[in-house]
């Protein structure tokens, strides 16, 4: 988790951190059925999206990373509602997925009960991106990537996921965290899957045991585990920070 210091932040450490997992690992028609609760949600991140912009400057790995301009006030979680939970899962997707994002997360919340959970889109305003993906990922006990169509269109999707990788190797509570999954709704085809996260059984929405490997992965227990930690690592910083 990035803490503040002197009320700033350190976004540059953040930023060249992340690049340098880039640099290491390389890069290489349906419609979802939504309540209406759901598509105004849906609505708004659309409307929310981070300055296109910043985005290309980010997926051209350029040296000097900006910080993203302000956005439609009223659009993205405060942060403290943000950095106050230890979320079951987030979802990280492409710009163009916010609906099908939303749709995992009420199914996995809704039918299998694994809740709270958040989507990269709902991350709060005013923070960088990269300091967002940094607290999505240590701010959850598992990072879902959905794969569909959309993951290839830029190299932001495919950093996200070496990122996520690179971090569930570096720290041993976060071994299997990461979850690549394969929704109904305009898949990725398996062909054109990463290298890197070829190594990883998907979760198939459109396999009949889907549900048993819900249930298998998202044990409370290991929840409960990650979540002492993170406690622990959150305490710790403030501690340090005084």
């Amino acid at each position: 988790m990035v803490m503040r210091k002197n009320g700033k932040t350190d976004a540059n450490r953040v930023s060249n951190s992340f690049l340098d997992v880039f640099v290491v690992m390389g890069s290489t028609n349906s419609k979802p059925t939504l309540s209406p609760d759901s598509s105004k949600k849906a609505k708004n991140m659309r409307t929310g999206r981070r300055d296109s912009k910043q985005v290309n400057e980010l997926c051209g790995l350029s040296a000097e990373i900006r910080e993203p301009a302000s956005r439609s006030p009223g659009v993205c979680s405060s942060n403290e509602n943000i950095e106050g939970v230890f979320y079951k899962f987030v979802i990280l997707h492409a710009e163009n997925d916010v609906d099908e994002a939303i749709r995992i997360q009420n199914l996995l919340q809704n039918k299998f009960c694994i809740k709270p959970g958040i989507i990269f889109a709902e991350m709060p305003c005013g923070k960088h991106i990269l300091e967002n993906l940094g607290d999505a990922v240590n701010g959850s006990a598992w990072t879902i990537i959905l794969l569909t169509e959309n993951f290839l269109n830029g190299p932001w999707c495919e950093f996200q996921s070496y990122t996520c990788l690179a971090n569930a190797l570096n720290k041993q509570h976060k071994y299997n965290s990461v979850i690549p999954v394969r929704p109904l709704n305009n898949p990725l085809p398996r062909e054109k899957i990463p290298f890197a996260l070829q190594a990883i059984n998907a979760l198939e929405e459109d396999s009949p045991g889907f549900a048993k490997q819900v249930e298998r992965i998202f044990q409370e227990s290991t929840y409960r585990q990650q979540r002492e930690i993170w406690r622990r690592e959150r305490m710790k910083e403030k501690l340090e920070h005084l």
